[in-house]
């Protein structure tokens, strides 16, 4: 199992050579805001475990594992980030919590945030549910709304409590 650390170093070397076609430790050491130090002893624990190439003074490279790590983390940060823009959280709050949140979650809770994004983006219009949670999050209530008792679980059939 990685770890956040690993985690976030590959998808910042894997970043970094998206943009210049290289990385090396004065850019990761910059990126991720640690001392160069830091990163080649990172950098020596990710060559031992097999995600990166690395050759002292010289430049870093993903593995195919390295790689497909790195790949995996980012579209975990994707999705999580469009959900939080989707539900109204400001880009700069859900850029730091999608960072957090993305060693966290489960493939199966990804899955479902994937899919509901994808739901609700297929439409041109917003469906009326998401229209009536944005009024909720603005004023508190929603009119013309019948406050339930119980809980709502998409599991169980349910009836609409707005309308």
């Amino acid at each position: 199992m990685t770890t956040e650390r690993t985690e976030d170093y590959l998808k910042a070397i894997d970043t970094i050579i998206e943009k210049k076609g290289y990385s090396q430790v004065k850019d990761i050491a910059k990126y991720l805001n640690v001392s160069p130090s830091s990163v080649t002893g990172m950098f020596k624990k990710l060559t031992k475990e097999g995600y990166i190439n690395y050759e002292k003074y010289g430049g870093v490279t993903l593995t195919s594992e390295g790689k497909k790590l790195a790949r995996s983390t980012k579209e975990k940060y994707s999705v999580l980030h469009d959900f939080l823009i989707l539900l109204g959280v400001d880009e700069v709050t859900a850029d730091d919590d999608a960072c957090k949140m993305e060693h966290a979650v489960t493939p199966e809770t990804l899955e479902k945030l994937t899919k509901f994004s994808e739901f609700v983006n297929c439409k041109e219009e917003m469906p009326k549910f998401f229209l009536h949670f944005r009024e909720f999050c603005e004023k508190g209530e929603i009119s013309g709304c019948k406050k339930k008792n119980q809980s709502v679980s998409l599991n169980k059939k349910t009836t609409n409590a707005c309308k």
